[in-house]
């Protein structure tokens, strides 16, 4: 690796574009839990239609993860990120002055397309460039840009409703998009070459190599069901629970949800240092990866026995679902280089798939329970929705540990 590829100018320039752009999509990924009340009244929506446009973002970005993985790889995360980032922001555009859930639906689709790449697009770059020790906290770094997004999505945005209303809010984000696009494009410097390109068949052929490895389906599981109950409900869920279970009014929910993210924020630093440091001393990052898992399950399980420390939990929810993302950085180190981008762009299907589904599911669970006077949510429901994703969780972790019995058993 040359002088260049660790100067600070260098990482500056690979790791602010890219933090921009994951700041967008995470932005938008969450804006919805702050605007909700508003799209409902706007549009007349139902449970189950709020979930279900929130969570078409969340269907094309699972979509187009796996010839995202073949682009990333073919030609480069710069081009590909700074071109996708232009749907995004005609996305926005198009949601601002939809006036039907038909409409919103298609704008919100645009965006999950847009910013498909937002995260994959850094991972490939920093596996690319950088030593393999140092990708744990690389990806952590770049998710803390995503905790920003998430954070400005709480009280900012609940301070511009004062000033404008969600379709104001959202040809804003429309700009910015366009702006993430540009710097992206122009600052970005290229993947390092390779000796020859593969062709389209090779590269299929090593999507397949990803997609049989049995370490990738040991992990795979359990990454995407608690990512999924992760940004399914801290995309959405949380606004609407701190209203009707918690008793909170719209401005102190924004303000729960700005520590929620704060926490989030601190989590992906925390556990991607923890990660590389104790990799130093030969503990491996999928020991820190499930450990985190684990306490995760825990935290959601205790917001549905005590949901009066709710308040609390939540922040632990914020925390400990960070670590949901060091699973990629276990799997980087699994698969050479060259697979990179079609390996977390598989995971990323998966969870992505998860996510829109459980959304979606959630909404349709809580659905089942009659709305009170005010027009709120079951506490009941949101209890029976949260203990689906938890049980899913549960189930992948106990087949996490028998596989991996299972490959030690086999090498020897």
């Amino acid at each position: 690796m040359s002088n260049q590829a660790v100067s600070k100018q260098f990482l500056l320039r690979l790791f602010l574009p890219f933090g921009l752009g994951y700041f967008v999509s995470y932005l938008f990924r969450t804006v919805n839990a702050v605007i909700a009340p508003d799209l409902v009244a706007d549009l007349g929506l139902s449970a189950a239609d709020l979930g279900l446009l929130t969570s078409a973002y969340f269907f094309t970005f699972a979509a187009f993860q796996l010839p995202l993985g073949v682009l990333l790889d073919r030609f480069g995360p710069r081009r590909v990120e700074a071109g996708l980032l232009l749907i995004a922001a005609a996305g926005a555009l198009a949601f601002s002055q939809a006036e039907t859930l038909t409409g919103v639906i298609i704008g919100r689709a645009l965006i999950g397309l847009g910013v498909s790449a937002c995260l994959m697009a850094a991972f490939k770059a920093f596996a690319s460039w950088l030593p393999a020790e140092r990708i744990p906290l690389a990806n952590g770094v770049q998710m803390m840009s995503g905790g920003l997004g998430a954070l400005t999505a709480t009280t900012p945005v609940q301070a511009a409703l004062q000033i404008t209303d969600w379709r104001g809010v959202f040809s804003g984000l429309a700009g910015i998009a366009l702006l993430a696009a540009i710097v992206v494009f122009f600052v970005v410097p290229d993947q390092p070459q390779v000796k020859k390109h593969e062709t389209f068949g090779e590269q299929l052929q090593g999507l397949r190599r990803v997609l049989i490895d049995r370490h990738f389906w040991q992990i795979a599981p359990w990454a995407f069901t608690a990512q999924a109950a992760y940004l399914s409900i801290q995309g959405l869920w949380t606004g609407p629970w701190l209203r009707d279970v918690a008793g909170l009014g719209r401005d102190e929910a924004a303000q729960m949800l700005w520590w929620i993210a704060i926490a989030m924020i601190v989590g992906y630093f925390t556990l991607g240092r923890l990660a590389e440091r104790l990799a130093k001393r030969g503990i491996r990052p999928a020991v820190v990866a499930s450990t985190g898992m684990l306490l995760f399950i825990l935290v959601q399980l205790l917001l549905v026995v005590l949901p009066q420390y709710g308040q609390t939990l939540w922040i632990g929810f914020g925390f400990l679902g960070t670590a949901c993302i060091l699973p990629y950085a276990v799997l980087s180190q699994v698969f050479p280089p060259q697979l990179t981008g079609r390996c977390n762009t598989s995971l990323n299907l998966l969870v992505f798939v998860c996510a829109f589904s459980a959304q979606w599911l959630i909404g349709a669970i809580i659905g089942l329970w009659p709305t009170n006077a005010t027009g709120g949510y079951s506490p009941a429901g949101y209890q029976a929705a949260f203990l689906v994703l938890i049980v899913s969780q549960m189930i992948a972790a106990a087949w996490y540990w028998l596989a991996g019995k299972r490959i030690k058993a086999e090498a020897k």
